[in-house]
């Protein structure tokens, strides 16, 4: 393969990765690029069940859980910042990630493109995909990294909204299944349809996204109620593959048309 290149792949929380962009990260690493994972924090106020929160804590858990979604994906490097998680109810946490001024957030990150000679990075998109104050940093922060360490390609991970609407509908009309979920919360999360410049085909890397979903445990337990990693862990490989076969990027400069099939495009 004439062009091999350097993604730096940055996410608020462990879990992230395997969510919106697990099969990419598989994808680009069996053909042969090098996939280096940042994590912003280590995901403790994150929701769990209480038999992860003893024994040294949710975020002890959390820190194997990325390693092994790591493994199993073909990352090179993972590197977490240590940031303080924000929590996703209620205000931020003090000292939260996402309330540290832009500059002091994006500092290890400038180091670590730097470090890495990084051709691409990844972010978010700029609602942080469903709101969560992390996520939000993460597009400030990674977006203002890669100007100061000059990293010539930049793509936030988003989901279509039109199709997560059209799968919360599905949720909505099935009784107790996620009842908080309603597919209006979602008109302004993630990226619209005309936006996405990039539509990933991860098909040929399902399982490995589905063994990187399993690695993440505590995410997929709940003392209250069904998770969103647990449901998606019970569809039938088959469905599994055609519901998370693809994944979607905007890159931002970049005329929206025909999504493209090759997150490097535009280095090439």
């Amino acid at each position: 393969m004439a062009d091999r290149f350097t993604l730096v792949a940055f996410h608020a929380h462990p879990d992230d990765e395997a969510l919106l962009m697990g099969g990419t990260l598989a994808r680009l690493a069996a053909e042969g690029h090098r996939v280096v994972l940042a994590v912003a924090t280590d995901g403790e106020a994150g929701a769990a069940a209480s038999s992860y929160r003893s024994a040294g804590g949710l975020a002890s858990y959390r820190r194997s859980e990325l390693e092994r979604s790591a493994e199993v994906l073909g990352v090179a490097r993972v590197v977490r910042f240590g940031f303080k998680d924000s929590g996703s109810t209620g205000p931020p946490a003090d000292g939260g990630f996402s309330t540290l001024p832009v500059g002091e957030a994006a500092a290890p990150l400038v180091e670590l493109l730097r470090e890495e000679r990084a051709d691409a990075l990844t972010i978010y998109d700029p609602a942080g995909g469903y709101g969560h104050p992390d996520h939000v940093q993460v597009h400030a922060a990674g977006t203002y990294a890669a100007a100061r360490a000059g990293t010539p390609l930049v793509l936030e991970a988003t989901i279509d909204r039109r199709l997560i609407q059209r799968l919360v509908r599905v949720v909505e009309a099935i009784p107790g299944v996620l009842p908080a979920v309603r597919a209006a919360d979602y008109n302004h999360a993630y990226s619209p349809s005309a936006a996405i410049t990039h539509r990933i085909d991860v098909r040929a890397f399902a399982d490995q996204k589905r063994q990187s979903f399993q690695a993440h445990a505590s995410q997929a337990s709940s003392d209250d109620g069904a998770r969103t990693l647990a449901l998606l862990l019970k569809l039938p490989r088959w469905m599994f593959r055609l519901m998370l076969g693809q994944e979607w990027y905007v890159e931002p400069g970049r005329t929206p048309g025909v999504p493209l099939d090759d997150l490097f495009a535009t280095l090439r």
